[in-house]
Formats: structure tokens, sequence, C-alpha cells
């Protein structure tokens, strides 16, 4: 059964009426994850523990990461950084050897908070050597259907909204959602130089679909601005949504697609409106990496005086890196849609203060 608790919103989390009423919802969590583990298990994964300390945390603009300073025998302090994502250890393992990993990381996020969004929280992290990407739109089914059926839910909810775990996701295009949300032709606006979209292209699109444009607004800015107003609102009713092929611009550490090489192998799931997870075909080139970093890092500087160190060793085990798919998904928000609870804190043991 869907837990249906009333949390009495006054008491602090660790109170027995409070943990009494939260309880559910944190057995329902427990049950989802050991099955999720017992299905990776079967599909022949090998679960690994990505240490949190890293010498970078990631390297996407928009993403802020904790630092601390790391002493050792010397005395000597070097910076180090919980991590955002276990993804540069996991692919050093790929490089490694390793061919189908999982990992249940606890990663750190800083200046966010919310009813989906917390400080520490639990990435669902796996890799597939040697395996296109759309096997992981598969690996996200079944997931869905699994959490479900494990804690005996018919739907997935969230703030009035429903999607059924059973159904086949939607499977849809950024270009094709933007043409159907939002009136907008964005292939038109790329080019083939992926780091050089057309801005005037899409501020003229955009004016005359009645989004707000700015002088100084980037491709980025407009961009971003029309995903959030007019796509992700509509994505995952009735059933689930893989929004696919994103500009390569916006690609992070995902490869061109084989068919266009404006668009890249990347893809995130939608249910409810609540985006569940993002997933590359992965990029191997560590020039193209390199570069992807290094403009990311430009921005961050740009916009919040702040800049990430790149993992040298990650780029160097990039080059030995086969050829794999990878994807994270928010393992909270998972149980949140698939039992019913309010929001993060219901769903982890001991809420961040």
């Amino acid at each position: 059964m869907t837990a249906k608790a009333t949390i009495p919103p006054s008491s602090p989390w660790w109170s027995a009426e409070r943990h009494a009423a939260r309880r559910p919802f944190l057995q329902a969590r427990g049950r989802i994850k050991a099955a999720v583990r017992r299905w990776f298990e079967a599909e022949g994964f090998t679960e690994v523990e990505c240490p949190a300390l890293q010498v970078s945390p990631g390297n996407e603009a928009h993403l802020h990461a904790f630092a601390t300073d790391l002493l050792g025998p010397d005395g000597v302090a070097r910076r180090r950084y919980l991590h955002t994502s276990p993804e540069f250890t996991a692919k050093k393992l790929l490089a490694a050897g390793e061919t189908r990993i999982f990992d249940f990381a606890r990663v750190f996020r800083n200046r966010e908070g919310g009813p989906l969004h917390s400080a520490e929280f639990t990435l669902l992290e796996w890799y597939r050597a040697g395996a296109p990407y759309e096997a992981l739109m598969d690996d996200c089914a079944a997931l869905l259907r699994l959490a479900a059926g494990t804690v005996g839910a018919s739907a997935f909810t969230w703030r009035g909204r429903t999607a059924d775990p059973f159904a086949e996701p939607e499977r849809l295009t950024v270009a094709e959602a933007f043409r159907r949300h939002a009136g907008i032709d964005l292939l038109a606006t790329l080019t083939d130089d992926p780091a050089a979209p057309d801005r005037d292209a899409l501020a003229r699109q955009a004016a005359e679909a009645g989004y707000r444009v700015v002088a100084d607004d980037s491709w980025t800015d407009l961009y971003s601005r029309i995903l959030v107003q007019s796509v992700e609102p509509e994505l995952g009713f009735g059933r689930a949504t893989v929004l696919c092929e994103y500009p390569v611009c916006e690609a992070a550490l995902s490869r061109p697609c084989a068919h266009d090489g404006r668009v890249a192998e990347r893809f995130e799931l939608y249910a409810c409106g609540v985006e569940l997870a993002n997933a590359f075909g992965e990029l191997t080139d560590p020039v193209e990496q390199r570069r992807r970093f290094e403009e990311e890092m430009a921005v961050k500087q740009a916009i919040y005086g702040e800049r990430y160190p790149i993992d040298e060793d990650f780029l160097a085990a990039l080059a030995h890196m086969p050829p794999a798919s990878g994807i994270a998904l928010g393992f909270e928000r998972l149980v949140i849609l698939a039992s019913g609870a309010r929001s993060i804190d219901d769903v982890v043991w001991a809420p961040v203060m």
C-alpha cells in the first residue's frame, strides 16, 4: 500500500510523533532500495562505493560544491570537495576494466533546498560498458515498474499529478518538445559548430512566441528559459517521458549523435513533471571533454566568481575508457513518487538541518 501518513508540521524530525508519521515512507524507501539492488545484481551488475572526497566535485557551471581541506602526514592542506556525483570515479572504474556497475552514492550540492532538493541526497548511478544509451531507457522503464510494484502503487503522484509507472515511457526529442510545447524550431538555431549556436535566431523566435528577451541574453539563457517555462512542466503526465537528443552545447559529458552532430546522446527522465534521471552516451574524447569543462568553468567564473579544478586523472582515464552509457537517478525522488510522500524530508532518515 502507498503510505498515506499525515505528518505533524511543527514537531522536530526526531520526535516520536513525527518519526512515526514518516516511518511508512522510510519503510517504502528500504523496500524499494532492496528491490533495486536485487534487480541490478540479477542483471549482472557489481555494486561499487565511490569516495565522496575528490580533487574536483564536477565541472558544471550551475552546480555548487562543499569544499574542505585535507591535511596529509606532511601537514600541508590540500583543497578537496565533496562530489556532486560519483561520475568521475565510476568512469575511472570503467577504464580499469569494470563493465556493469552501480552505486547508491551519497552526494552533496550546495545552494539547494526545497521539496525535491537537499544539500545531501542519494544518486543511484549506473553504467553499462559497450551498450547504447537506449539500453538505459529500458532500464528506467523497468525501475519505474519495480518501484511501484514493490510498494503496491498503481500510479505515481506528485501535487495532484499522476503518471502510470507500468506504461511504456514516451520518447520525445528536445526539438520535438520545443516545437510541441513552445512553438520553437530549435534545430534551426543550431549550427555545425556545437559551441556556437545561433543566438539571434533563437531570440527572434522567442520574441515572436511571447517570451521575454533582453539584449544580454545568451543562447543558453533563452534555451533554459523556454525549457523551464514551457517544456518541463508538460512532461511525464499520464506516463513517464524520456526527453532525448539535447543540443551538444547542453550535453555536458555526452557524445554527439551519429545521425546529427548538432545534438547529443543525452536524455532526462520525467514523471509527473518531476525530473528523475539524467543519462549520457558517454563522451570518451579527453580533448573535447577538457574544452567543455573549461567552457563551463568560464561561465561559472563569470556568474559566480569561482571555478573548480579539472581532475586531470579523470581526463587521463577517459582516454582508456571503453564506449559506455551511464545515468544518475535521484533515488529519493523515485521514492517520493512511488510512496506518495510530500517532500524529500519524508523519505530521508534524518533531514539536513
